[in-house]
């Protein structure tokens, strides 16, 4: 990589690293530091909102649906759309009216409030453990980025530094520092992609013409899916708006119910159609260069022989010129970083509140909770050697979460009666029933995933057991 290059990403880097440092001491109490003192405006909530979604998985992830699918891979964010408005209609007023009443700062304790200590428990240890591996799934994405970058490196080595850079500015910045880095790296992703990445590999493959001569009509048709893997992407994505530790903390975040909504308003529009084209489109395009032989110099003679989530950085590699690939590659260890750190941020709030049950005002409880996020973030990094894909590892664990935590909050959205036992074992029985499935591999009639089966068993069950 060009020296100019390196000099971008870097700077770009201790960017990121001031602004988390900045709010190092603007934290006083631990509202401050998972929830940004509850004054954040919509504009910030909404940015980092979608940042966070959409961010290093769906990103890399994106690139990889583009480059097997083509641009119908697109259908994946629609329900990101889908899930962000109907939240804002159902969710967000109930769950902003009872968190500035009882000072919330996670999901956990509004299920706390609506069943009790022991639901509250389970449902932390759930939210954090699909949060690790979500945290883990990010680090994966940047390490990823950064092998095909940077050839010289190894994925563990690229995992480390992904990982420490996200670590620090979370560990010590808080939410405040979380939201106004998303903000700033939402920023660099967009401009890199509409008016770097996307144009200028548009260009270096020939135009129009000459890419829609090497791949069959199907890479740029809508309808190159199934109604299964629709309903699959539906299932998955649409309920996790519901039941998303990172998205409470940025309800309660929020000065009060129309900024939550505004917020959330804005993520759906981000989300599709802006971010799902762009994704896909590079993905596609990195499938047309596969085919033409570009990647022949590192190793890949064809797209079939090449990891679908690393085209679209070997890609950017071979057509930006010196100093805009510095700009692009920020741009994408931006949206990684912003799902990274509100994952780690999650799951260190699910620990230190949900299940050591710390929640008073002190100093002593946020250097707690930056301890903690370093402990957190470390054992995430270790999860990530473990895993090859992004996008699997992702569905993972938005699939348990899921399964487990989304019938207790429709409980609470639509049954009138509150259910405390049969919430606690709807969430175990969804929750583990999808992860036996998944391990061992149970085929689902028609293809359906496993998460379905999940939510079935967890509605039964809420449904049968009576109190």
């Amino acid at each position: 990589m060009n020296i100019l290059d390196v000099i971008v990403f870097f700077v770009y880097m201790l960017a990121v690293l001031g602004i988390g440092f900045y709010y190092f001491r603007k934290n006083k109490d631990v509202k401050d530091y998972y929830i940004g003192g509850g004054k954040m405006s919509s504009l910030h909530v909404g940015l980092s909102v979608v940042a966070t979604d959409v961010g290093g998985g769906f990103s890399i992830g994106l690139g990889g649906l583009g480059f097997v699918m083509g641009i119908s891979g697109s259908w994946m964010l629609f329900t990101g759309i889908i899930g962000a408005w109907l939240s804002a209609v159902f969710l967000i007023p109930r769950v902003v009216k009872s968190g500035q009443k009882y000072h919330f700062l996670t999901f956990p304790e509004f299920l706390k409030h609506n069943y009790g200590p022991v639901v509250a428990l389970v449902a932390g240890i759930i939210s954090f453990i699909g949060y690790l591996g979500f945290t883990s799934s990010q680090l994966l994405a940047g390490a990823k980025l950064a092998v095909s970058t940077f050839p010289s490196l190894s994925l563990i080595e690229a995992l480390v530094i992904m990982g420490v850079v996200a670590l620090l500015y979370t560990a010590f910045g808080g939410m405040k520092a979380v939201i106004y880095t998303d903000t700033f790296q939402w920023i660099v992703l967009m401009l890199g992609l509409i008016f770097v990445g996307i144009p200028i590999s548009y260009f270096y493959l020939g135009g129009y013409d000459a890419i829609i001569k090497v791949l069959p009509d199907k890479f740029f048709s809508l309808t190159n899916f199934s109604w299964i893997q629709l309903i699959n992407w539906f299932v998955i994505i649409v309920p996790i708006w519901f039941v998303g530790m990172t998205l409470y903390q940025r309800i309660y975040s929020c000065k009060n119910e129309e900024t939550a909504k505004k917020a959330w308003f804005i993520a759906g529009i981000f989300e599709y159609p802006i971010m799902a084209f762009m994704g896909v489109v590079l993905g596609l395009l990195a499938r047309v260069a596969a085919t033409k032989g570009v990647f022949i110099a590192d190793g890949y003679a064809d797209a079939t022989s090449l990891d679908p989530e690393i085209g679209m950085p070997l890609l950017l590699k071979h057509v930006l010129p010196a100093g805009l690939m510095g700009v692009m590659l920020s741009a994408y260890f931006s949206a990684i970083m912003s799902t990274a750190d509100s994952c780690l941020l999650a799951a260190s709030g699910n620990f230190v509140t949900d299940i050591l049950g710390l929640k008073d005002l002190s100093p002593n409880t946020i250097k707690y909770s930056q301890i903690i996020t370093l402990v957190v973030g470390a054992s995430a990094i270790l999860l990530a050697t473990t895993m090859q894909s992004v996008l699997g590892l992702m569905l993972l664990s938005y699939s348990f979460m899921v399964s487990g935590l989304l019938v207790p909050v429709l409980g609470i959205l639509f049954h009138k009666k509150k259910k405390p036992k049969a919430a606690l074992w709807s969430m175990l029985v969804g929750g583990f029933t999808t992860l036996i499935l998944t391990f061992l591999k149970v085929k689902i009639p028609y293809g359906f995933d496993p998460i379905l089966i999940g939510i079935l068993f967890s509605s039964i069950v809420f449904v049968a057991v009576k109190k």
